[in-house]
């Protein structure tokens, strides 16, 4: 017998579930080329699922349902409330220019496909034991893929998704391989069981490093780090702009919490091993992120390898959490790493809404020449995409300066020479990375436009991303409260 409190707390995933049945049927009945009515309903089920999970985050309590195989959770109830609105937003960008590329006309696949990838995301963030996790992951995944080649007809589309299906299918291995060692050693799928199993010191620490390897592996393909980043810059570029978004934004959040989920809830006393492969992860996703942003002349790529780097400072926060065995430092650092890959979700929204907005049907406007004099004819959206360079090359006062300064922060006040060597190699990187972002604001102000071309979007798509460039700005000002809810959500998280 299922009780009440289980039901309250997949409350949400179950309204995704059944919504998403019921807007695919729905969508039958519209003959409108653009979707409409399907869009409309869309929106409508995210913002009442992301006003849900919101009350649930604010009310401050942890329900364990389901056995103990789902967690309902201060942090995880923010990360979906702020995945949620993330998809919403790729959906209001997203729709002119799937309708322009006939992505919309044939059905609304489109939609439906991203209600199954948000409660894949939804199920990840959840997941209080290892196949759960599994499922909620590979919910998210087989949903874009089929997203990533939705324009069929389209060969860059269908290479793309190809090599992210291959890829995607050998780090799903790596991670279910390293899952069944470590249930092999503890005789548990329970994270909570797990913990206690490794803190009896009844197993043998070889076999559990054996496992924890091939776990990292593959969580480091979900978040998209150096060495297991080779899917990303080639999905990025050819899947179409909308999906490139859709897979850039709201997943981070979600591989994030899986992140915190299997390495902290589950396997901290392991730390002092995977802190020293995030170490490695960390200082080649920096140093090759930044490095190959600058040869790239398509603005998706280097966007692709820019989210690498990046990826790269959410692990140097993730490594900073315990310090010579002493968990001190771990809501400081794991906040701070929860406030970067959010804020850093925020500027991506916001940088790709600009270039869907210039893409126009039969121009996709992906190199970075296609926003030559973007100043003289527009210049509204050139300051848009100046201010989403500014925040992720860190220049403040945009978001993206404070979240790397947290991040820094907790990796030096965690102490250790080694650690204040990773923290200068950080800030060296970041310097390189602000040439790439520098040079399209100066292709932007400085070169002559290639086109005389008209900059128009819908209203909906000028409103959000207004508010959304404003974000920006506003939370590089006052970051304090988005890092007061990161800070309640992780010391909740250690309470429970």
């Amino acid at each position: 017998m299922i009780d009440k409190l289980s039901l309250i707390a997949v409350y949400p995933e179950m309204l995704l579930l059944v919504m998403a049945c019921v807007i695919a049927l729905f969508d039958l009945m519209v003959k409108s080329r653009q979707r409409t009515a399907t869009y409309a309903v869309t929106m409508i089920t995210l913002a009442v699922v992301a006003a849900l999970q919101a009350s649930y985050a604010s009310s401050g309590v942890t329900h364990y349902a389901f056995g103990n195989m789902v967690v309902s959770d201060v942090m995880g109830n923010w990360l979906k409330c702020f995945s949620a609105l993330a998809v919403m937003v790729t959906l209001v960008y997203a729709r002119p220019y799937a309708a322009d590329r006939d992505m919309l006309s044939s059905g609304g696949e489109m939609f439906v496909l991203s209600i199954f990838s948000l409660l894949g995301m939804f199920v990840m963030i959840s997941g209080n034991n290892f196949l759960v996790i599994y499922l909620g992951i590979e919910l998210l995944t087989l949903s874009a893929y089929a997203l990533v080649a939705l324009r069929r007809d389209h060969g860059d589309a269908v290479e793309a998704s190809m090599k992210y299906f291959v890829l995607g299918a050998l780090a799903s291995g790596f991670l279910l391989y390293g899952m069944s060692m470590i249930y092999g050693a503890t005789g548990s799928l329970d994270l909570q069981e797990v913990l206690k199993a490794i803190n009896s010191g009844q197993i043998k620490h070889q076999v559990l490093v054996f496992g924890l390897v091939f776990v990292v592996a593959g969580l480091a393909f979900k978040l998209g780090v150096v060495p297991f980043h080779m899917w990303i810059p080639d999905v990025y570029q050819g899947a179409p702009t909308a999906i490139t978004l859709m897979i850039g934004g709201a997943p981070k959040l979600a591989a994030f919490a899986v992140t915190i989920r299997l390495l902290v809830e589950g396997l901290l006393p392991l730390a002092i091993d995977w802190q020293q492969m995030l170490l490695i992860l960390a200082v080649l996703s920096l140093a090759i992120g930044n490095l190959a942003a600058i040869a790239q002349t398509n603005m998706k790529r280097m966007l692709a390898f820019s989210t690498i780097s990046h990826m790269g400072f959410v692990l140097i926060g993730m490594m900073s959490g315990v310090v010579q065995g002493h968990p001190e430092a771990m809501g400081n650092a794991y906040s701070s790493s929860m406030f970067y890959v959010i804020t850093y979700v925020l500027t991506t929204l916001a940088s790709f809404g600009v270039i869907l907005l210039l893409a126009r049907s039969g121009f996709e406007s992906e190199e970075i020449t296609d926003f030559a004099g973007l100043n003289q004819r527009n210049p509204f959206y050139a300051g848009l995409m100046a201010m989403c360079m500014f925040s992720l090359a860190g220049i403040p006062p945009m978001v993206g300066f404070y979240a790397k300064l947290s991040v820094l922060q907790a990796l030096i006040t965690s102490g250790g020479a080694l650690h204040m060597s990773v923290a200068v190699f950080a800030v060296m990187m970041s310097l390189i990375g602000a040439f790439y972002y520098l040079r399209v604001i100066k292709v932007m102000y400085f070169d002559a436009p290639i086109t005389a071309a008209e900059v128009s979007s819908p209203f909906d798509v000028r409103a959000v991303l207004s508010f959304n460039g404003a974000l920006l700005l506003v939370l590089g000002l006052l970051p304090g409260g988005l890092m007061a809810l990161c800070t309640k959500a992780i010391s909740q998280l250690f309470a429970t």
